[in-house]
């Protein structure tokens, strides 16, 4: 990595880097169609944006810092850069060379306020991972931290030291040269560039605050406390500061060591059903979600249980909670009928939820989308990736040349947080198709749309229990109050306000037939139910016939709360 005091030098780098391929994209791109040769410019558009992106990976891997971040950030957006580029970038690591250890111990130390010698009973001074942010060494908790915390071999997560000024220089760059590219037309009518890079920016300095990441490894254990599916290392805290994080030691079999995995009995293709079901739970039930979840941050440990109890079994266990997304709860039903809508393959339900969450903006025209989609469901859907390799290249060539040239054409945008969803749903995709090349991600998605609907089933449900509740709960006060009323007349103590009372009276009314169509719908919900099983015909046309019941129920009267007086 560049000298951390040689900033100046490091983002001048970057600005000619960036400075020569935006004159080589408006030469090609802008000038020399403008003279006629836009046939000739498209002829080698791929080989050059290749050519571009390898040389951005070459960049990175020198500087380390914020490049390589800049690397996997893009290649996430699909909504801005073409696949030339994206599919060069999409396998850009942290390719760095760790840092000399008494560097790392001197950071260390500052920030833990003791010798390492004193905070821990030994450090191993090889990295176990070194990234372009921080790297990871291996130790031993004292016999007294071990003690209280529970745990005695760790694993201690340091800052590369001078990374926060990187970070500073790194981000200055890009601000630098998306003001630039913010002067084209083309791209300000397409990309809103600053907040694009805010979003960047704020992501990687959450990154490299590692309180937050103790914060969030300790909200990811709550969301799964009591799921036997899924471990977390447990937070050394008296050990943990703000660029020093000191977790439980929980390293166990990579995810993608299918080798590894089957030596100690465990199925591949159950670990990637299970990784794929944990992944969905995150997304689009709890709303707090790994956006990270390469092979490296995924263990399979193996769980010894009792004779009784099976056997051996396993489970996954998560690490390195610096990028973590969080989907708010008005997106997250979005995307849940988003995936009933993929899992039914049907198209306008698909677009419709598309719109919802707010990737289509109000003005795009879907019916050349919705085609699409129709055509694709119906030549490729439920097919697993296995199957998809035994396509004619050139079928999906040309269908996926066809369906790329419609989205570019629609006006769509990312909202906030989609980029991390996007990239832990790519990440999962292609981590269970290593597991298991049969893996077929309609089967992953169908039942677990199956069980939306029947979780957004049971909500109906149960409002409408409440609602059945509360009216019968008036129902039931309703001959005490008239009976009250009566006595009330005979001792001559009824004060009658003629127009408040014929107004109660209809309200009594309008409750009291809203209480008959609750318990008829009941009633012929539940019989339909019952004789369903015996008769398909006669239940579901029982079923059925109960929807008119529940309409009374629901909105009856609703007509009346508007009148005058009311």
């Amino acid at each position: 990595m560049a000298d951390v005091g040689n900033t100046r030098a490091r983002y001048r780098r970057i600005l000619r880097f960036a400075g020569r391929y935006m004159v080589q994209a408006w030469w090609y791109e802008l000038f020399l169609p403008r003279l006629g040769f836009g046939a000739l410019a498209a002829r080698g558009r791929a080989r050059r944006l290749q050519t571009i992106a390898r040389r951005f990976h070459v960049l990175a891997v020198q500087y380390g810092g914020l490049m390589i971040k800049v690397g996997q950030f893009l290649s996430s957006r699909l909504d801005v850069l073409p696949p030339e580029i994206t599919k060069e970038l999409e396998g850009l690591q942290d390719e760095v060379p760790p840092v000399a250890f008494p560097a790392i111990r001197t950071l260390a130390e500052a920030e833990l306020g003791v010798p390492l010698g004193r905070a821990f009973e030994w450090v191993d001074e090889n990295p176990v991972a070194a990234a372009s942010l921080g790297q990871a060494h291996r130790a031993r908790l004292t016999q007294a931290d071990a003690a209280e915390t529970g745990f005695a071999d760790v694993v201690i997560k340091v800052q590369r030291p001078g990374i926060e000024a990187i970070v500073d220089v790194d981000l200055a760059a890009l601000r630098r040269v998306a003001a630039w590219l913010s002067r084209v037309k083309v791209v300000r009518d397409h990309v809103d560039l600053p907040a694009l890079l805010e979003e960047f920016a704020y992501t990687s300095r959450q990154e490299i605050d590692y309180l937050h990441e103790a914060q969030n490894a300790e909200r990811f254990a709550a969301d799964f406390a009591g799921d036997p599916r899924v471990g977390v290392p447990d937070v050394a805290w008296e050990r943990t500061t703000r660029r020093v994080l000191t977790l439980e030691d929980v390293t166990a079999i990579k995810i993608n060591d299918v080798d590894g995995l089957r030596a100690a009995g465990i199925d591949p293709g159950h670990v990637a059903i299970e990784f794929a079901d944990v992944m969905f739970d995150q997304l689009f039930s709890n709303g707090f979600f790994h956006a990270d979840p390469h092979p490296g941050n995924v263990f399979v440990t193996p769980v010894e249980r009792g004779a009784g109890e099976g056997g051996k079994a396993w489970k996954l266990t998560f690490i390195d909670f610096g990028m973590m997304g969080e989907v708010p709860d008005g997106l997250r039903h979005g995307l849940q009928q988003l995936v009933i809508a993929v899992a039914s393959r049907n198209s306008a339900k698909m677009i419709e939820s598309i719109r919802a969450v707010g990737v289509l903006l109000p003005s795009a025209d879907t019916n050349e989308l919705e085609r699409a989609m129709t055509a694709l469901f119906a030549r490729f859907g439920g097919m697993g990736f296995a199957e998809l390799q035994k396509v004619d290249p050139r079928e999906f060539r040309a269908f996926a040349t066809e369906f790329g040239d419609v989205v570019r054409s629609l006006p769509f945008q990312l909202p906030e947080n989609f980029l991390l969803i996007i990239r832990a749903v790519s990440l999962t995709s292609g981590m269970c198709s290593s597991l298991d090349p049969e893996f077929n991600v309609w089967d992953a998605v169908e039942p677990y749309a199956d069980r939306l609907l029947r979780d957004e089933r049971g909500n109906v449900v149960q409002a409408f229990a409440r609602e059945a509740a509360s009216t019968a709960a008036v129902v039931a006060r309703l001959p005490r109050r008239l009976d009250d009323m009566i006595t009330r007349a005979e001792d001559g103590r009824l004060v009658a306000d003629a127009p408040k009372l014929e107004q109660r009276l209809r309200r009594l009314e309008r409750m009291g037939r809203r209480a008959v169509s609750a318990v008829l719908f009941a009633a012929l919900l539940i019989s339909g139910a019952v004789l369903r099983a015996e008769d398909l015909f006669v239940g579901t046309v029982l079923m059925v016939g109960s929807v008119i019941p529940l309409l009374h129920t629901l909105f009856a009267g609703f007509a009346g709360r508007q009148g005058p007086g009311d």
